[in-house]
């Protein structure tokens, strides 16, 4: 919610496709734990990074188009992604992974949501400030811009193409996240979880709690 927080309410940029790349963190993090049997630390990275590259490829195709045809695009892509999760053998296809190790902290288990709690909400605030900073720098304030059109933006040398990709990239990593802490959380995934409906509720998560203000991602998501 607050990745839509960035980059609808304050690019203008609609996208249904959050959970998809929740997805691509969850099931990065699911395979190189139960497959290859990687720490989960490890794979928080390993998730971010491959959500970096599909939200730039994804990005480079579909953040040039405007009006309607944004939205449609990335329901487009929100399904592709779906579908190719769930039919993939390495992912188990519908059935998922089973077996995901839960996170330790100096050999403390964190295998319960009570103790993970202090863990997910230590992530959210810390990427709640890091937005509000964002967004009271240089390149926060061109982002911002991005919602008025690009005339104005584009007439004060700024790229409104590359920014837009930047705010697109930063809802990624913040799902892909997200999707880690559900993996180590659920201990167990499949697509379910991240289809094109859950992206819409995201989406009205943001919208219900204010899409235009960080903070707003914190109360949508709990209403």
């Amino acid at each position: 919610a607050l990745g839509l927080v960035l980059l609808t309410g304050v690019a203008g940029l609609t996208s249904f496709g959050q959970a998809a790349f929740v997805g691509v963190g969850a099931y990065t993090s699911a395979w190189l734990t139960t497959a290859l049997h990687v720490s989960p630390w490890l794979t928080l990275f390993a998730g971010l990074a491959l959500a970096i590259v599909v939200a730039l490829v994804l990005g480079l195709v579909t953040l040039r188009m405007s009006g309607h045809y944004l939205p449609l695009a990335t329901i487009a892509w929100a399904l592709s992604l779906y579908y190719t999760m769930g039919n993939m053998e390495f992912l188990g296809k519908y059935d998922g992974i089973l077996g995901i190790p839960a996170l330790e902290i100096a050999g403390v288990s964190l295998a319960g949501a009570r103790s993970l709690y202090v863990l997910i909400w230590a992530i959210a605030l810390a990427a709640g400030v890091g937005i509000v900073r964002l967004l009271d720098s240089r390149t926060g304030r061109a982002i911002r811009a991005l919602a008025s059109g690009a005339t104005m933006p584009e007439a004060m040398g700024i790229s409104t193409f590359r920014h837009k990709l930047l705010a697109f990239v930063l809802a990624a990593i913040l799902a892909s996240v997200s999707g880690w802490l559900f993996a180590h959380l659920q201990r167990t995934v499949n697509p379910s979880p991240f289809s094109l409906a859950k992206g819409i509720e995201y989406l009205f998560m943001a919208v219900l709690g204010g899409v235009g203000h960080v903070w707003g991602a914190f109360t949508g998501s709990a209403v």
